[in-house]
């Protein structure tokens, strides 16, 4: 076991979890606001930096402006790209007070947005103005959950490497808070049986792998690593992943292995890796991908 990968059980912190949650998507919705549209809803992430998570910089007016969290030394800053700068202490306050102040941190830039301030992907719909549930925020777990982050995101760009076709960077989704890492062969994928999901219909428009993190939530209340397919070939669930902890849940249709599994293992990172590459080996060899023209050779694996 080593100290690098962090023991974080979602109950230990799950008042603090639920609050940082909901103030990532207030800065999240932000990118969604301002971020010129990607594919697969790309432009929305944030990313893992050596401190915490950022937008990265966002387009406004002839400028930019970034936001990012700082889990170290615990604020929120945005600095513009002008000089200007600004900032909110991470302390414990409710998810209404943290929303006002950001708007007034941006305001005295002179940037002006609109949010839809109701959060998605959530176990409720407290529109953001009003929250005052959600008011925790305890330094110490959220600076493991960002070395979590930092340990996942450093692994899943070694696993990105072993791919030459479209891939996605290795990001985070604010609002299922999970860091992801997505490979494509270039086929259209079947209409989403979700008609009516817009957003479903876009993430998923082409023929995916997925692998990532998330800190654990709903079906999966611990944190863990997850790999799917989708479309899903037949016989994937049937298949044994390795390493041996590794199992397969149906009510989310992901493979799923332990974060304890992962740290408890004699090389964490060997652990992740075969995680991923044993899901791929799978997924890509029943969907008949080419992978001849999208592997890396192992010889070259990063």
């Amino acid at each position: 076991m080593t100290t690098s990968w962090p023991s974080l059980p979602l109950a230990e912190w799950r008042e603090t979890h639920d609050t940082v949650h909901m103030w990532m998507q207030i800065v999240g919705k932000t990118r969604l606001a301002l971020a010129p549209r990607e594919n697969h809803w790309w432009h929305v992430a944030l990313y893992v930096t050596a401190r915490g998570l950022t937008t990265t910089p966002m387009p406004y007016g002839a400028g930019a402006f970034e936001v990012a969290f700082d889990f170290v030394e615990h604020r929120l800053i945005v600095q513009t790209s002008d000089g200007a700068s600004g900032g909110i202490a991470l302390r414990p306050q409710a998810v209404a007070d943290f929303y006002h102040e950001y708007l007034r941190v941006l305001a005295s830039l002179g940037i002006t947005v609109r949010l839809w301030p109701v959060p998605v992907e959530a176990e409720h719909t407290i529109p953001f103005r009003d929250d005052r549930v959600h008011a925790s925020y305890d330094a110490s777990h959220a600076n493991r959950f960002f070395q979590m982050l930092l340990q996942a995101d450093r692994v899943l760009k070694r696993f990105k490497g072993r791919f030459v076709g479209k891939s996605s960077p290795v990001h985070f989704f604010w609002g299922a808070n999970d860091l992801a890492l997505t490979r494509f062969n270039g086929r259209r994928a079947p209409a989403h049986p979700d008609s009516d999901g817009w957003m479903l219909r876009e993430a998923n428009s082409h023929e995916e792998i997925s692998v990532g993190f998330w800190p654990g939530s709903g079906a999966v209340p611990e944190p863990a690593f997850y790999a799917y397919a989708r479309p899903e070939p037949p016989g994937l669930s049937a298949t044994s992943l390795r390493p041996a902890d590794a199992y397969y849940s149906r009510e989310l249709a992901d493979f799923i292995l332990p974060y304890e599994a992962v740290r408890s293992a004699s090389s964490p990172d060997a652990a992740v890796l075969e995680f991923c590459q044993s899901a791929y080996d799978a997924a890509a060899d029943l969907a008949r991908w080419d992978r001849a023209a999208l592997d890396r050779p192992p010889a070259e694996w990063p």
